[in-house]
Protein backbone atom coordinates (compact mmCIF):
# COMPACT_ATOMS: atom_id res chain seq x y z
CA UNK A 1 0.00 0.00 0.00
CA UNK A 2 1.25 3.30 -0.94
CA UNK A 3 0.53 6.90 0.37
CA UNK A 4 -0.21 9.68 -2.22
CA UNK A 5 0.52 13.29 -1.73
CA UNK A 6 -0.99 15.02 -4.96
CA UNK A 7 -0.62 18.91 -5.01
CA UNK A 8 -2.18 21.48 -7.18
CA UNK A 9 -0.62 24.98 -8.06
CA UNK A 10 -2.56 26.42 -10.63
CA UNK A 11 -5.01 29.03 -9.00
CA UNK A 12 -7.21 28.09 -11.79
CA UNK A 13 -10.53 25.85 -10.93
CA UNK A 14 -12.54 24.11 -13.42
CA UNK A 15 -10.16 25.92 -16.02
CA UNK A 16 -6.84 24.82 -15.30
CA UNK A 17 -5.59 21.57 -17.17
CA UNK A 18 -3.38 20.55 -14.57
CA UNK A 19 -5.58 20.51 -12.30
CA UNK A 20 -8.21 18.49 -14.71
CA UNK A 21 -5.62 15.89 -15.59
CA UNK A 22 -4.18 15.20 -11.94
CA UNK A 23 -7.45 14.76 -11.14
CA UNK A 24 -8.74 12.20 -13.39
CA UNK A 25 -4.79 10.45 -12.87
CA UNK A 26 -5.47 10.38 -9.22
CA UNK A 27 -8.96 8.68 -9.70
CA UNK A 28 -7.55 6.00 -12.18
CA UNK A 29 -4.80 5.52 -9.68
CA UNK A 30 -7.41 4.65 -7.12
CA UNK A 31 -9.14 2.93 -9.51
CA UNK A 32 -6.44 0.54 -10.26
CA UNK A 33 -5.11 0.80 -5.97
CA UNK A 34 -7.58 1.22 -3.62
CA UNK A 35 -5.82 0.24 -0.74
CA UNK A 36 -3.41 3.26 -1.37
CA UNK A 37 -4.27 7.00 0.28
CA UNK A 38 -4.04 10.72 -1.12
CA UNK A 39 -3.13 13.66 1.02
CA UNK A 40 -4.62 16.43 -0.98
CA UNK A 41 -2.66 19.62 -0.86
CA UNK A 42 -3.93 23.10 -2.83
CA UNK A 43 -1.55 25.57 -2.94
CA UNK A 44 -3.26 27.51 -5.76
CA UNK A 45 -6.17 28.54 -3.78
CA UNK A 46 -4.21 27.97 -0.72
CA UNK A 47 -0.76 29.44 -1.38
CA UNK A 48 1.93 28.72 1.78
CA UNK A 49 3.61 31.62 2.99
CA UNK A 50 7.24 32.95 1.86
CA UNK A 51 10.29 32.67 3.51
CA UNK A 52 11.02 35.89 5.76
CA UNK A 53 14.00 36.15 8.32
CA UNK A 54 11.94 34.46 11.17
CA UNK A 55 11.99 31.65 9.03
CA UNK A 56 15.95 31.66 8.22
CA UNK A 57 16.32 32.23 11.96
CA UNK A 58 14.49 29.57 12.89
CA UNK A 59 15.40 26.71 10.48
CA UNK A 60 19.36 27.42 11.09
CA UNK A 61 18.90 27.06 14.84
CA UNK A 62 17.69 23.98 17.29
CA UNK A 63 14.41 23.85 18.17
CA UNK A 64 15.34 24.03 21.96
CA UNK A 65 16.47 27.78 21.16
CA UNK A 66 13.45 28.94 19.34
CA UNK A 67 11.39 32.06 21.24
CA UNK A 68 7.71 31.79 20.32
CA UNK A 69 8.15 34.25 17.27
CA UNK A 70 10.62 31.44 15.79
CA UNK A 71 8.27 28.36 16.20
CA UNK A 72 5.95 30.51 14.65
CA UNK A 73 7.64 30.91 11.63
CA UNK A 74 8.89 27.69 10.87
CA UNK A 75 5.38 25.95 12.35
CA UNK A 76 4.26 25.29 8.48
CA UNK A 77 7.29 24.56 7.19
CA UNK A 78 7.32 21.89 9.52
CA UNK A 79 3.62 20.73 8.54
CA UNK A 80 4.82 20.90 5.01
CA UNK A 81 7.69 18.47 5.62
CA UNK A 82 6.17 16.05 7.47
CA UNK A 83 3.31 15.75 5.18
CA UNK A 84 5.97 15.66 2.08
CA UNK A 85 8.33 12.63 4.05
CA UNK A 86 5.25 11.16 5.02
CA UNK A 87 4.80 10.17 1.35
CA UNK A 88 5.49 7.43 -0.92
CA UNK A 89 4.46 9.21 -4.59
CA UNK A 90 4.19 12.60 -5.30
CA UNK A 91 2.10 14.03 -7.85
CA UNK A 92 2.23 17.93 -8.46
CA UNK A 93 0.30 19.62 -11.19
CA UNK A 94 2.17 22.48 -12.14
CA UNK A 95 1.40 25.32 -15.17
CA UNK A 96 4.04 26.85 -16.77
CA UNK A 97 4.37 30.77 -15.88
CA UNK A 98 6.71 32.70 -17.84
CA UNK A 99 8.91 29.57 -18.79
CA UNK A 100 9.20 28.50 -14.87
CA UNK A 101 6.92 27.45 -12.34
CA UNK A 102 4.83 29.26 -10.69
CA UNK A 103 5.30 31.65 -7.50
CA UNK A 104 3.50 29.90 -5.40
CA UNK A 105 5.23 26.40 -6.16
CA UNK A 106 8.41 28.12 -5.97
CA UNK A 107 7.48 28.97 -2.01
CA UNK A 108 6.37 25.81 -1.26
CA UNK A 109 9.68 24.25 -2.31
CA UNK A 110 11.58 27.24 -0.14
CA UNK A 111 9.18 25.43 2.57
CA UNK A 112 10.12 21.61 1.70
CA UNK A 113 14.01 22.12 1.27
CA UNK A 114 15.09 22.14 4.28
CA UNK A 115 18.61 21.50 6.00
CA UNK A 116 18.61 18.29 8.34
CA UNK A 117 15.16 17.25 6.86
CA UNK A 118 15.09 16.67 3.26
CA UNK A 119 18.71 17.35 2.43
CA UNK A 120 22.42 17.33 4.59
CA UNK A 121 25.58 19.23 3.45
CA UNK A 122 29.12 17.91 5.39
CA UNK A 123 32.85 17.92 4.58
CA UNK A 124 31.51 16.00 1.40
CA UNK A 125 29.00 18.02 0.18
CA UNK A 126 25.04 17.94 -0.41
CA UNK A 127 23.23 14.85 0.48
CA UNK A 128 19.66 14.81 -0.59
CA UNK A 129 17.75 12.58 2.78
CA UNK A 130 14.23 11.55 0.52
CA UNK A 131 15.05 8.19 -0.86
CA UNK A 132 12.91 5.26 -2.42
CA UNK A 133 10.02 7.93 -3.64
CA UNK A 134 8.76 8.49 -7.04
CA UNK A 135 7.21 11.84 -8.48
CA UNK A 136 4.84 12.25 -11.59
CA UNK A 137 4.96 16.40 -12.47
CA UNK A 138 2.22 17.35 -15.06
CA UNK A 139 2.50 20.05 -16.06
CA UNK A 140 0.13 22.48 -18.53
CA UNK A 141 2.76 24.77 -20.91
CA UNK A 142 1.15 27.53 -23.69
CA UNK A 143 3.71 26.58 -25.89
CA UNK A 144 5.51 23.21 -27.02
CA UNK A 145 9.53 23.16 -26.03
CA UNK A 146 10.77 19.73 -27.16
CA UNK A 147 14.30 18.57 -27.21
CA UNK A 148 15.65 19.71 -30.44
CA UNK A 149 13.34 22.51 -30.91
CA UNK A 150 14.78 26.19 -31.67
CA UNK A 151 13.02 27.26 -28.29
CA UNK A 152 13.86 23.55 -26.27
CA UNK A 153 15.86 26.26 -23.65
CA UNK A 154 12.53 28.57 -22.69
CA UNK A 155 11.59 25.62 -20.54
CA UNK A 156 13.25 26.12 -17.37
CA UNK A 157 10.58 24.14 -15.84
CA UNK A 158 10.91 20.67 -16.06
CA UNK A 159 15.37 21.26 -15.82
CA UNK A 160 14.77 23.35 -12.38
CA UNK A 161 12.21 20.57 -11.05
CA UNK A 162 14.64 17.72 -11.94
CA UNK A 163 17.02 19.65 -10.23
CA UNK A 164 15.46 20.43 -7.03
CA UNK A 165 13.53 17.47 -6.51
CA UNK A 166 17.41 15.27 -7.00
CA UNK A 167 18.78 17.42 -4.69
CA UNK A 168 16.51 16.35 -1.99
CA UNK A 169 17.31 12.77 -3.27
CA UNK A 170 13.91 12.08 -5.66
CA UNK A 171 15.32 11.00 -9.00
CA UNK A 172 12.13 9.11 -10.17
CA UNK A 173 10.22 11.85 -11.75
CA UNK A 174 8.05 11.08 -14.07
CA UNK A 175 7.17 14.60 -16.40
CA UNK A 176 3.86 14.41 -18.63
CA UNK A 177 3.54 17.72 -20.25
CA UNK A 178 0.34 19.13 -21.51
CA UNK A 179 1.54 21.66 -23.88
CA UNK A 180 0.33 23.51 -26.99
CA UNK A 181 -2.24 25.20 -24.91
CA UNK A 182 -2.04 28.67 -26.62
CA UNK A 183 -1.36 27.29 -29.95
CA UNK A 184 -4.45 26.40 -32.04
CA UNK A 185 -7.75 24.33 -30.44
CA UNK A 186 -6.47 21.25 -32.40
CA UNK A 187 -3.05 21.53 -31.36
CA UNK A 188 -4.48 21.96 -27.71
CA UNK A 189 -6.68 18.84 -27.53
CA UNK A 190 -4.22 16.59 -29.20
CA UNK A 191 -1.77 17.74 -26.22
CA UNK A 192 -4.74 16.94 -23.88
CA UNK A 193 -5.28 13.82 -25.37
CA UNK A 194 -1.52 12.74 -25.64
CA UNK A 195 -1.18 13.59 -21.83
CA UNK A 196 -3.90 11.44 -20.75
CA UNK A 197 -2.52 8.26 -22.71
CA UNK A 198 0.58 9.01 -20.66
CA UNK A 199 -0.83 9.34 -17.79
CA UNK A 200 -2.81 6.26 -18.09
CA UNK A 201 0.36 4.51 -18.87
CA UNK A 202 1.80 5.43 -16.06
CA UNK A 203 -0.77 4.20 -13.68
CA UNK A 204 -0.17 0.77 -15.14
CA UNK A 205 3.61 1.02 -14.27
CA UNK A 206 4.17 4.00 -12.28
Amino acid sequence: MAHILHLDSSPRGERSVSRSLAKEFISDWKAAHPDDTVTYRDIGHHPVPFVNEAWIAAAYSSPDQHTPELAEAIRISNELVDEFLAADRYVFGIPMYNYSIPANFKAYIDQIVRVGRTFSVDENGYKGLVDNKKATIITANGGAYPEGSPIHDYDLQTPYLRLIFGFMGITDVNFVHADSQALGDEARKQAIADAQAALKEAVAHW
